[in-house]
């Protein structure tokens, strides 16, 4: 499976940008698709994930309300909606799949068997 990031960029503090992660190759393994980010000096963490089955969707506590993650099954794609930004969302956005079969939030990175190249956020204060 490979995992093409793109629609990171810079922009201003409230502003919005939509995140794509385009999947390829054997992705009816995929049982959920998630994003990470890593801002500079701190480890990765979870953002969001989504379920592929039954669409299920987590977040973490930060971005609730703000962002918004959704799939596409028939192209593959998941999308990350990421609005009322704050300069604390400044960082790299990863996309990530696991085949894992998931029953709680999927929010470590360990679970996660493929990943995408990565999409920079800059907010502006």
């Amino acid at each position: 499976v490979q995992l093409q990031a793109s629609g990171g960029g810079l922009v201003q503090a409230g502003g919005s940008l939509r995140l794509s992660c385009a999947a390829s190759g054997r992705t009816f393994s995929i049982n959920a698709m998630a994003w990470f980010r890593q801002a500079p000096g701190k480890e990765r963490e979870f953002v969001a994930a989504i379920l592929r089955s039954v669409g299920s969707t987590y977040y973490t506590d930060s971005v609730k309300g703000r962002f918004t993650i959704s799939g596409d099954v028939a192209t593959n794609t998941v999308y990350l909606q990421v609005s009322s930004l704050k300069p604390e969302d400044t960082a790299v956005y990863y996309c990530a799949a696991t085949r894992l079969v998931v029953t709680t939030t999927p929010r470590y990175p360990a679970w996660y068997d493929y990943w995408g190249q990565g999409t920079e956020v800059t907010v502006s204060s």
